[in-house]
């Protein structure tokens, strides 16, 4: 049995202050909840709606359609939630393929992008604080389990480019072309807000790097920055294997 003390705490995770003071994050999908487990994270509790079987080996606890939905950040609750133990991060990573975000704001486009990390095998993405909250249940849903594989950091970005050994590449409009600068096999990219990009503090500190547009498209607006990431990252890969 779940008490009302265990739901009222579970629906109050909807909340980032009250996520970071019990370390807790809510994940829905029985998919989802399965793969976290399988990577290692650590589940407190484990919520069905009776009729749903897919994790019936791991003996979930019955709850209401009704307190389901409550507990739901979903327009439609899947029938299926769980609470898991936050990620101890590792240290902030030095070495290797990074992603860094400048205040990136919607929480779908960062669980995109840590899906597109996993996808690339970049293991570390550094935030600037005032990027959205990588637990928000949208970020979480977005990261299609790639959130136990991928190790994410919030820090102040400025500080940490600047200390950094490794290249940097801001991603603007009007940088170099990806197809004609060589990406290093170490570096660090920088991908910037939806609507302002990166600080030009920050593009200062690098080399700047485009897509260029092709065709008659010559003055559309910049990609989505989850879909300019997916360009540059597989353009990167490309280019520093050769």
């Amino acid at each position: 049995m779940v008490t009302k003390s265990k739901l009222k705490l579970i629906k109050s995770l909807k909340r980032k202050k009250i996520r970071e003071e019990h370390q807790l994050f809510i994940v829905e999908g029985y998919k989802s909840i399965r793969e976290l487990l399988d990577a290692g994270l650590i589940a407190e509790d484990i919520l069905i709606v009776s009729g749903n079987h897919q994790l019936d080996d791991l003996e979930p606890k019955i709850i209401s359609a009704k307190d389901m939905n409550i507990l739901s950040n979903l327009k439609t609750a899947p029938g299926y939630l769980a609470v898991f133990n936050m990620i101890q991060n590792q240290e902030l990573p030095t070495t290797g393929k990074i992603i860094a975000l400048d205040d990136v704001k919607d929480p779908g486009n960062l669980g995109t992008i840590i899906r597109l990390a996993d996808w690339f095998g970049i293991e570390h993405i550094v935030c600037s604080h005032e990027t959205v909250d990588v637990y928000n249940s949208k970020s979480v849903q977005a990261t299609m389990a790639s959130l136990a594989r991928v190790q994410i950091h919030y820090t102040n970005l400025k500080e940490y480019l600047s200390n950094a050994a490794l290249p940097i590449f801001p991603a603007v409009m009007g940088g170099t072309s990806i197809y004609t600068e060589k990406l290093p096999e170490q570096g660090i990219l920088v991908m910037g807000n939806e609507s302002h990009g990166i600080r030009e503090e920050l593009v200062a500190m690098g080399t700047p790097i485009s897509i260029p547009p092709y065709g008659k498209l010559q003055n559309t607006e910049s990609l989505n920055v989850a879909m300019a990431t997916s360009v540059i990252l597989g353009e990167w890969l490309r280019s520093s294997s050769i």
